[in-house]
């Protein structure tokens, strides 16, 4: 891609995802995602209302008064985005492709991160780790990040969720906040989530489009598989191929479903005909409760 149009498309990102973070998602993702704990601040007179528990008893009964602690959320965190870069992203009937919503979902995560002093850290993944940035904060690094993920061309077009969050595990020592954006087009990985899973506060972000759910009944149609680029032919006019494609979307996705209940990982799937503010809302609130 030439640098004048990169940075247009840097720039048309950043104008998005960073208004959405300031003005929708600031105090949204503050409430989902917590510090690390408290740490302690000051000692201040007792005033009315506050908590008995807080009475710092060493300064009350030195100056005959009642004092509290004082304790703040220590909040610097670190955030990962776990990004796949597999070819079945380069899919879209919708307004975008799969691989263009996860770079502004990855945008606006990244935006809300540095604007509550976080860390942001990216593994870009195909069937291995195509790109490591190591965790940073600021604007630059932010729109560094998105410039990778624009331009960025993988040696592979194939899938393996189990490798990033091993590499995760290995290379993030200390707790984060994990976001795993991928369409979810993978099996096995049940043992890596479980372990990434509790070192990290790791989140599920599944994108999907709509054809993905469902054919059109328009005849015979030739389709390739983006991740291994064989071709196959479909009868699209015929009922039964049509149901049992939609069948096998849904009985996947219940597994889906079933496996990040059953391991303890939050999670939302998000269409590519859909504006994705709303799902993240939901997902942000539902974890602040």
């Amino acid at each position: 891609m030439e640098t004048n149009e990169l940075l247009k498309r840097v720039r048309k990102i950043e104008i998005k995802t960073r208004g959405l973070s300031r003005h929708i998602f600031a105090g949204e993702y503050h409430s989902a995602f917590k510090g690390r704990g408290m740490t302690f601040s000051e000692v201040r007179e007792y005033q009315y209302g506050d908590d008995f528990r807080s009475v710092d008893w060493n300064v009350t009964a030195r100056f005959n008064h009642p004092y509290i602690k004082v304790f703040e959320e220590e909040r610097e965190l670190t955030v990962m985005l776990l990004l796949d870069m597999s070819g079945s992203g380069e899919f879209g009937t919708q307004s975008r492709y799969k691989s263009t919503m996860m770079t502004e979902i990855a945008a606006l995560l990244s935006f809300s991160a540095i604007q509550n002093n976080d860390k942001v850290g990216v593994i870009m993944f195909t069937d291995k780790i195509e790109r490591f940035i190591p965790p940073k904060k600021g604007r630059k690094h932010i729109l560094k990040i998105i410039r990778e993920l624009i331009d960025f061309k993988p040696e592979s077009r194939l899938t393996n969720i189990t490798l990033p969050l091993r590499y995760l595990v290995n290379v993030i020592k200390k707790r984060s906040i994990a976001f795993l954006i991928s369409d979810f087009m993978n099996e096995n990985f049940e043992d890596a989530l479980k372990i990434a899973g509790k070192k990290h506060d790791l989140v599920g972000l599944r994108i999907y489009d709509i054809r993905e759910t469902q054919l059109p009944g328009v005849g015979l149609i030739k389709v390739r598989d983006a991740e291994t680029d064989a071709f196959t032919w479909i009868d699209t006019a015929s009922t039964f191929v049509r149901n049992a494609y939609h069948e096998l979307y849904h009985r996947k996705q219940e597994e889906l479903d079933d496996l990040l209940k059953r391991v303890g990982v939050d999670y939302v799937s998000i269409g590519t005909h859909e504006d994705y503010v709303k799902p993240l809302m939901f997902l942000f609130k539902k974890r602040a409760k």
